[in-house]
C-alpha cells in the first residue's frame, strides 16, 4: 500500500536530515582514525596530538556567537549544506597540511564548521517534529553513531590497501559531497514553522544581543552535565575496567562497548518513548536511572555488575542530548546555538576535569563524579520548559491526509 503524500514528506526529510547527522559523525571519525598518520607525517608528541584535539573542541565551542549570526541570516537548511560541504573541503585540507601550525587552524576551522553543522542539523530536526507533529529526534541522532561506525570500517578497507591520507580522505570527502547534494532538496525550508518555534522573547531580540533566559541557561546545564557525562564513559570506562575492577585486556574495551550499544538501542526506541511519557519525563528518569546505576556499579565493584551499571548510562542518558535540543529549538536559534556551543564545553572539559579528580583522589571518585553528573541533569530537568504533546491517538500525517481542504 502507498504511503500518503504527507507521510511521503515526512519520510523524504527524515532522510534528509538523518544524513547530515551521519555526515558529522563520519568526517569526525573519519579524521580521528587517521591521527596516528597526521602523527607521524608531521613528526608530533603525544602533547601536540592533544593539543590538535583540544584545537578542534576550542573552535566548536567558541563558534557560538558566529552559528547564531548565521543562523538568523541563512537559515538552518543553507547552513547545513554549507557547513557539511566545508568539512569535506577540511578533509583535504587535512591531507596536504605541510606542517603543525597549519594543521591546528585547519582543526579549528574544523571544530567552528562542526558546531554550525550542529545547530542548523538540530535546528532542521526540531523543525521536522514540529511540522509533523512527531517525535524523530533520537533516530537522528542514532545516525551519528552509524556514521561514526562506516567511518571507522572505511578507514580499515582504505588501510588495507593503502596508507596514503590523501587517498582516504579524498575518498571521504566524495562521499560526504555526494551525500550532501542528495540530501539538499530533502531538507525544510526555513518559514512560518520555524519562526513559530521560535519564543517571542528572541523576536524581540534580533537587533541586539540580550542575556540568556535563565529557562536556555537550564537547557545549557543539562546538555553540560549530559555531555561530560557521555565523554567521560567514552575516555575513562576501558581504563575503571583495567586499573579498578582488574577486568582482563579482552574485556577493558568492553566498557565503551555496552556504553555505545545501549546508547544507540535506545534512540531507536526513544521517540516512542517521548510520545508515550513525555521528554521531560523521560530525561529525569534516564538521567536518575544513569546516576543511580553507576553508583552502585561503583559501590558493589566486579566486572559484571561494572559493566551493568555502564549500561544503565548508556540506557539512561541517550535521549538527554536529542531531548534538550528539542526544547532549545523551540526558544529559537539563539537559544539553541548557546546550548549546543556548552554542551561541546562539556564534551571537551568534561573527561579532563574527571582526570584531574581521579589524580587528585582516585578514579573511583572520578567516575563517581561522573555518577553526580547525570544526577544533576535530573535535576536540571525539573527547570526545563519541555514541549508537550498530547496523547498519540492519530498521526498528523493520516489527519492531514484524509483532509481534502
Amino acid at each position: 500500500m502507498h504511503m500518503s503524500p504527507v507521510r511521503d514528506e515526512f519520510r523524504r526529510s527524515q532522510v534528509a536530515i538523518g544524513a547530515l547527522f551521519f555526515v558529522l559523525g563520519f568526517q569526525y571519525a573519519t579524521w580521528v582514525s587517521q591521527v596516528p598518520a597526521l602523527k607521524a607525517r608531521l613528526d608530533l608528541g603525544e602533547a601536540q596530538i592533544g593539543l590538535l584535539l583540544m584545537t578542534c573542541g576550542i573552535g566548536a565551542a567558541v563558534s557560538f556567537p558566529l552559528v547564531a549570526v548565521l543562523m538568523r541570516r541563512l537559515g538552518s537548511r543553507l547552513l547545513s549544506v554549507v557547513s557539511a560541504l566545508a568539512l569535506g573541503v577540511i578533509l583535504l585540507a587535512l591531507s596536504v597540511v605541510p606542517n603543525y601550525p597549519v594543521t591546528l587552524l585547519v582543526l579549528f576551522c574544523d571544530g567552528v564548521a562542526v558546531g554550525a553543522l550542529n545547530v542548523a542539523m538540530n535546528a532542521q530536526g526540531a523543525a521536522l517534529e514540529a511540522r509533523f507533529e512527531r517525535t524523530t529526534m533520537s533516530r537522528l541522532h542514532a545516525t551519528f553513531s552509524a556514521g561514526s561506525l562506516l567511518a571507522a570500517l572505511l578507514a580499515s578497507g582504505v588501510n588495507a590497501f593503502t596508507g596514503t591520507l590523501a587517498a582516504h580522505f579524498g575518498l571521504a570527502a566524495l562521499l560526504l559531497a555526494v551525500l550532501v547534494v542528495a540530501a539538499r532538496p530533502g531538507l525544510l525550508a526555513d518559514g512560518p514553522q520555524q519562526d513559530e518555534a521560535a519564543s517571542s522573547a528572541e523576536k524581540k531580540e534580533r537587533k541586539g544581543f540580550a542575556l540568556p533566559a535563565v529557562a536556555t541557561l537550564w537547557m545549557g546545564l543539562a546538555m553540560v552535565f549530559g555531555t561530560v557525562t557521555e565523554g567521560a564513559m567514552n575516555d575513562w570506562s576501558a581504563l575503571y575496567l583495567k586499573d579498578v575492577v582488574h577486568a582482563g585486556g579482552g574485556l577493558a574495551p568492553m566498557g565503551i562497548a555496552v556504553v555505545s550499544v545501549m546508547m544507540v538501542c535506545a534512540r531507536i526506541f526513544a521517540d516512542g518513548w517521548r510520545t508515550r511519557f513525555g521528554d521531560g519525563r523521560l530525561v529525569r528518569v534516564g538521567s536518575l536511572l544513569a546516576g543511580l546505576g553507576l553508583a552502585l556499579a561503583l559501590l558493589v565493584g566486579g566486572v559484571v555488575p561494572t559493566l551493568l551499571g555502564f549500561a544503565c548510562v548508556g540506557l539512561g542518558v541517550a535521549a538527554v542530548t536529542p531531548c534538550v535540543y528539542v526544547a532549545a529549538a523551540r526558544q529559537g536559534s539563539d537559544a539553541l546555538s548557546l546550548v549546543a556551543a556548552m554542551g561541546t564545553t562539556g564534551l571537551l572539559a568534561g573527561p579532563a576535569v574527571i582526570g584531574f579528580i581521579a589524580g587528585a583522589t582516585s578514579l573511583v571518585w572520578g567516575m563517581a563524579a561522573v555518577a553526580a553528573s547525570a544526577a544533576i541533569v535530573s535535576l536540571c530537568a525539573t527547570r526545563i520548559r519541555w514541549p508537550q504533546r498530547e496523547a498519540p491517538a492519530e498521526p498528523a500525517d493520516v489527519r492531514l491526509a484524509a483532509d481534502p481542504t
